[in-house]
């Protein structure tokens, strides 16, 4: 059973010092897992040594141990979250902004695992070209989007769940870029529209890398690498709804921000979500307010 120490509330560090071992001997890991999960058991304990830290009002002195800095630690985004803001401050326009989102079908999770890279980089690809024909659409704006783009491969129940957060500012600059073109008050483009040129351009992608031999196939997925096999494949993603979002949920730039911070820096689960380790069980918050069990190891 992984226990916090008395007067501290559990914390993934707890859960991979006790279970961590265990996990490594179940579950083939990346090198960079492997590091992360050192990083984790490690940050702010005596094993990466310490600090001093003083104020230079009162004169208090204080040791503390040093922190991690990986990525992945949830004790470690602060700083970094806030260095990140900074620097997007000054790109903001006083313009409105909307928010959308491209989601994978769940169909294609078995094939993402074995193939990240592709599967995600055609992710980012089709929201681009997507959002850019749009764009470029005289009925729409008829010039050059922009925007930042976030990849999130889980949900709020650590499943997997691919999908890319876009943060698009309303309007678009003329090719010849002399001229701003804003989109109409709290609309930006049809989302239908958008979910059936997102698919068509994904799934073209898709075929295009299965033809250059881009794909591996393993495991559940192995079958596909059958060309008759993956024409069914794609034929079946095609004949069902793709999901893409899109509204304008921020009030202005201060909201932006915050909000794309806490999706460029937020870990898979906080600290603050964990609620009880017991028998093998983790508890954790999700949506605010419900709770879900997973088993550990599994």
């Amino acid at each position: 059973m992984a226990r916090a120490p008395a007067g501290r509330r559990i914390e993934l560090a707890d859960l991979v010092r006790t279970h961590g071992a265990a996990y490594r001997q179940t579950h083939r890991l990346t090198r960079g897992q492997h590091r992360a999960l050192r990083a984790i058991a490690a940050c702010r304990t005596a094993a990466l040594g310490g600090h001093t830290e003083g104020c230079d009002v009162c004169g208090a002195i204080r040791i503390a141990y040093n922190s991690c800095r990986n990525r992945h630690c949830p004790k470690c985004q602060a700083l970094a979250k806030e260095r990140w803001l900074a620097a997007r401050r000054a790109e903001l326009l006083p313009i409105e902004y909307f928010h959308v989102v491209f989601t994978l079908p769940h169909a294609l999770n078995p094939l993402a695992q074995g193939n990240p890279r592709v599967l995600y980089g055609l992710l980012f690809a089709a929201a681009r070209e997507t959002l850019a024909t749009f764009g470029a659409d005289p009925r729409h704006l008829g010039g050059e989007v922009g925007g930042i783009a976030i990849l999130h491969t889980w949900g709020q129940t650590l499943e997997q769940h691919l999908h890319l957060h876009c943060v698009v500012p309303g309007g678009a600059l003329t090719r010849d870029g002399t001229r701003w073109v804003s989109a109409k008050p709290g609309f930006l483009f049809p989302v239908r529209a958008l979910a059936r040129v997102f698919r068509g351009k994904y799934l073209t992608g898709l075929r295009r890398a299965f033809t250059r031999g881009e794909l591996r196939f393993a495991g559940s997925v192995a079958a596909l690498a059958d060309p008759g096999a993956f024409r069914q494949f794609l034929a079946t993603l095609r004949a069902h709804d793709w999901v893409v979002y899109a509204k304008p949920p921020f009030a202005g730039p201060t909201q932006v921000l915050e909000y794309l911070g806490r999706y460029t820096h937020r870990v898979a689960i906080s600290n603050d979500r964990l609620v009880s380790v017991d028998a093998g069980q983790v508890r954790f918050r999700w949506n605010m307010s419900d709770a879900t069990i997973c088993r550990i190891g599994r």
